[in-house]
């Protein structure tokens, strides 16, 4: 039967050689980007195109091209499709490229272009080719091994934190700069407002009450460039109040701590429990940090009681309390939890951030503050409005138009998805691992045997995964009893990597 070819795409010589068909294209294709004929930057055609072209299933293309993603030979991002990365050719993936948004590995990796395809599965039977650099005799046999991958990029991300960065809305985000570029006064240019621009803070208002419970004025937003320089300006303002110490949850992230640690302030966990954090034991603290709609990295939602209690702590003391509402938009077994800045605005600071729902790059995040901080806040932010004027006036133009519910709703359902696929699969293949904190956000949390999360951690870099351990969240003068577990990120993984993620996390369990 004569070979039917794709339409459209570009003409790709290969012959694919080996057992199975997509080892053979993989090896293939990593073999004309090693030897140069493939140079850095070349596009390649579609899964389609080149399916069609091979006369093979499109998903054994789409399962070869994301096997050379995840090993850094190639990268893929959206709109501009799959490429050859740039650091590669003869002589395969370049030593020393640190680890960004080509995906190149990280350096000391230069072993991994020189290997036989199956030295760089970590086969024990690799045999080396013309190639490869042929192993010395007079050495000991355990020298020759392949070297962990923890020391190299690792193949897939599932380090909570980061959402799908190639979902980015590059086409809608363009229009919206467009249009806010249009319509924006010149002055609108110069040096603003400390608090950020008043279109954005207009928008935020009203998509916060809308979609959070969120009640603000926009008088009352401070724009900052990142929950960090949030959490140093209310840092900086506690100082200046004359307070020493933040009472924080047991678990949560260390930068965090350190930046109030940078800021003279002492932080004292508080109890945890299987209703969240208990806020019993607040005193004299002069505030507290929480992350009450989604607690991270457990992933619960704190108790409607012990909600009211922390309101009630505030309203006695006159302390703060800082809702950190990280990833509150993404909510999927029930109705989405309101802000608990809702029960009291004027004792409660609001902290959202674009990083979760958007990308961490934009670098911005807002804080919503009670009338009598705002003045203080500036005056701690340094009197400057320190994010761009024009990503601030695009990001209000996405919202307004709509942009940014469609956005999100997208999102909620592909990380909807790829949870479902998680927990299907661990019910399947590890069912002695248990899910928890799965009703929200972009993460959960695999409960494992006592007393083998450090050797999971192990198993798991040699599956070339990057995913971290619950220990490493663990407040170090929290009194908690020790939970072996990991906490896994499944928003970093672009779409056509998933299922190769899932596959080696499932390999890493006990």
């Amino acid at each position: 039967m004569e070979k039917t070819w794709a339409t459209f795409g570009v003409d790709l010589h290969l012959e694919p050689t080996g057992p199975g068909v997509r080892r053979g294209l993989t090896d293939a294709l990593r073999e004309a980007v090693r030897t140069g004929r493939l140079t850095p930057g070349t596009r390649l055609p579609s899964s389609r195109t080149l399916a069609t072209d091979l006369a093979i299933a499109r998903n054994t293309v789409a399962d070869a091209y994301a096997d050379l993603v995840a090993e850094g030979w190639l990268t893929a991002r959206q709109g501009s499709g799959t490429r050859v990365a740039a650091g590669v050719g003869d002589g395969g993936v370049e030593a020393g490229v640190e680890g960004g948004a080509e995906g190149g590995p990280a350096a000391g990796s230069s072993w991994r272009a020189h290997a036989t395809p199956a030295e760089q599965r970590g086969r024990p039977d690799a045999r080396p080719t013309d190639s490869a650099p042929r192993p010395d005799p007079r050495r000991p046999r355990e020298e020759h091994r392949p070297r962990p991958r923890e020391e190299h990029r690792p193949a897939y991300d599932l380090v909570p934190g980061t959402p799908d960065l190639g979902s980015f809305p590059r086409a809608e985000w363009l229009k919206a700069a467009r249009r806010a570029l249009a319509e924006v006064p010149s002055q609108s240019l110069g040096y603003g407002d400390p608090r950020g621009r008043i279109e954005l803070r207009t928008a935020l208002a009203g998509y916060l009450a809308r979609a959070r419970g969120v009640r603000a004025d926009p008088d009352r937003i401070l724009v900052c460039a990142g929950i960090s320089q949030g959490l140093r300006i209310l840092g900086a303002v506690l100082r200046a109040r004359g307070a020493s110490t933040v009472a924080v949850e047991s678990y949560g992230l260390y930068i965090h701590w350190r930046l109030l640690a940078a800021d003279g302030l002492r932080t004292v966990p508080l109890p945890f429990d299987e209703r969240g954090t208990d806020p019993r034991e607040l005193t004299d603290e002069g505030a507290v940090l929480l992350t009450p709609a989604h607690q991270f990295p457990m992933g619960g939602t704190l108790h409607r009681d012990r909600r009211a209690a922390v309101v009630d702590w505030a309203r006695r003391t006159g302390g703060m309390v800082i809702e950190d509402d990280y990833d509150g938009e993404f909510r999927y077994d029930r109705q989405p939890v309101g802000a608990l800045q809702g029960l009291d605005p004027d004792h409660v600071v609001y902290a959202g951030t674009a990083s979760k729902a958007l990308a961490p790059g934009l670098r911005l995040a807002w804080l919503i503050l009670p009338p009598d901080l705002v003045r203080e806040a500036v005056r701690a932010k340094g009197g400057i409005d320190s994010c761009g004027a024009l990503d601030q006036l695009t990001l209000a133009e996405f919202i307004t138009s709509g942009a940014y519910d469609r956005h999100v709703r997208a999102s909620r359902l592909r990380y909807r998805r790829r949870r479902d696929a998680l927990v299907a699969e661990l019910a399947h293949r590890a069912p002695q691992v248990r899910a928890t904190g799965i009703a929200a956000g972009m993460h959960l949390v695999l409960r494992l045997p006592p007393g083998t999360e450090q050797e999971t951690l192990r198993a798991a870099a040699w599956q070339g995964l990057a995913v971290h351990g619950l220990h490493r969240y663990q407040h170090p003068d929290a009194r908690v009893e020790r939970r072996d577990a990991l906490v896994v990120g499944y928003g970093t993984p672009p779409e056509h990597a998933w299922s190769g993620a899932l596959e080696a996390l499932c390999r890493a369990l006990p």
